[in-house]
């Protein structure tokens, strides 16, 4: 998994494969969830991210065992 702010554009992308992006869909304004040929989600792309996340600088990953 890849986690990518891009300042200039303010948008924040998140990306779970590096499957080909065969379609994108704007789920709600401002999030936009990318699909493979599969309709597994590749990426989620968030536009306006200091806008729309009150902390989207900094990040915290969990993860549980089993």
């Amino acid at each position: 998994m890849k986690i990518k702010y891009d300042k200039e554009t303010d948008t924040l992308y998140i990306r779970f494969s590096e499957s080909n992006i065969s379609e994108s869909i704007e789920n709600k304004p401002g999030v936009i969830i990318d699909y493979n040929d599969a309709a597994n989600v590749v990426g989620i792309e968030i536009l306006q991210a200091s806008k729309q996340m009150p902390h989207f600088n900094s990040v915290e990953y969990e993860f549980e065992n089993e």
